[in-house]
């Protein structure tokens, strides 16, 4: 080979190593800025007012747990978390602003589980995907649900609510608190896995279709626990079953799964937070809820709202909301509920 084109290649190949050196050194560099910065950001953060955005009405169960924890987080922060309720549409007006909010930890979601599942399977255009659009930062608690009837009509289980309902055939009624609420896909779930053919009757709010059990025009509804139990030690409500997967701590209640194996739907609260959110404050946020969520008067305030602390890692509360988003899928299309 000429002297000269030898020097040149081996020159070209010592340009282009050099050339790579330089690359890996920039992305070096930049990812040390990127990690510095972040912990720049956690060490600085928060500086100002936090926004919650609670997809649901003011006074509402979901809304008061908000507020409790806001207010716990805001003196941990020293800085005030701001309640900002944006309810209708399945959640969507709240969820579309959380989603569309800068990632830098000032906006916040407090999302229950019916929304953060259930919406975006049943809308054909639910303004966001939490797959996609959302980091999912903490799990606050869960809430499982009750199935009740009439106390005065014989009905003193499931099996006697299936045996009672197929012998009355089309005079059954189910009053669903809210189509595709998580309480109206629960009672719905129980009417199909126990071939029922209990007629589902929607009512606007869940206090209406207590009422009209209570008045003997539904033979069964379902709630959560705060809201019904008052009815049931009062003797007017029979509790039939809870939806979790074990037995209530202080509720000699039997599960839906005792029944009818399998079954298991509980309600959750996730603090959520848009997907470019700095993974160390997401860290920060969830150890702080953790701490919150073990103090003894929040555990008795959450109780008494029939919410139990779920502690767990960012990676956990992920995962949760996987399997929770997983099973809704498969309720979905067992219930054959079509997008509207």
């Amino acid at each position: 080979m000429d002297l000269d084109v030898f020097m040149a290649v081996g020159l070209k190949g010592m340009m282009m190593k050099l050339t790579s050196l330089a690359l890996v050194k920039k992305t070096l560099l930049f990812f040390i800025f990127f990690l510095s910065w972040g912990f720049v950001l956690c060490d600085t953060w928060p500086n100002k007012p936090v926004r919650l955005i609670v997809p649901i009405g003011s006074g509402s169960a979901p809304d008061v747990v908000a507020r409790l924890l806001g207010e716990r987080l805001g003196i941990l922060w020293g800085q005030a978390v701001v309640v900002d309720n944006r309810p209708g549409a399945g959640g969507i007006p709240g969820m579309s602003t959380l989603v569309r909010a800068p990632g830098d930890g000032y906006t916040l979601g407090f999302v229950p589980a019916a929304i953060g599942t259930v919406t975006p399977l049943v809308f054909k255009n639910p303004q966001f995907n939490p797959d996609a659009d959302l980091v999912v930062v903490a799990t606050v608690g869960t809430s499982p649900l009750m199935l009740v009837t009439p106390s005065d009509n014989g009905i003193l289980n499931l099996t006697d609510l299936a045996r009672f309902s197929k012998a009355n055939l089309g005079k059954v009624n189910f009053a669903a608190p809210q189509l595709n609420s998580l309480p109206h896909l629960a009672g719905e779930a129980v009417n199909k896995m126990g071939a029922m053919g209990i007629f589902t009757v929607p009512y606007p709010t869940p206090p209406a279709a207590i009422n009209a059990v209570l008045a003997g025009d539904a033979v069964l509804t379902a709630d959560g626990v705060p809201s019904l139990i008052q009815h049931v030690r009062a003797g007017k409500l029979r509790a039939l079953a809870v939806t979790s997967a074990q037995r209530l701590p202080g509720l000699d209640i039997p599960t839906v799964s005792e029944t009818y194996p399998g079954y298991d739907i509980i309600g959750w609260f996730q603090l959520m937070a848009p997907v470019s959110t700095p993974i160390q404050i997401v860290e920060k946020i969830n150890a702080d809820v953790n701490k919150i969520m073990q103090q003894a008067d929040i555990v008795a305030r959450l109780a008494d709202l029939g919410i139990y602390p779920k502690l767990d890692s960012v990676s956990s509360a992920k995962q949760f909301f996987n399997e929770q988003q997983k099973a809704m899928k498969k309720l979905v299309i067992d219930l054959n509920i079509q997008p509207q």
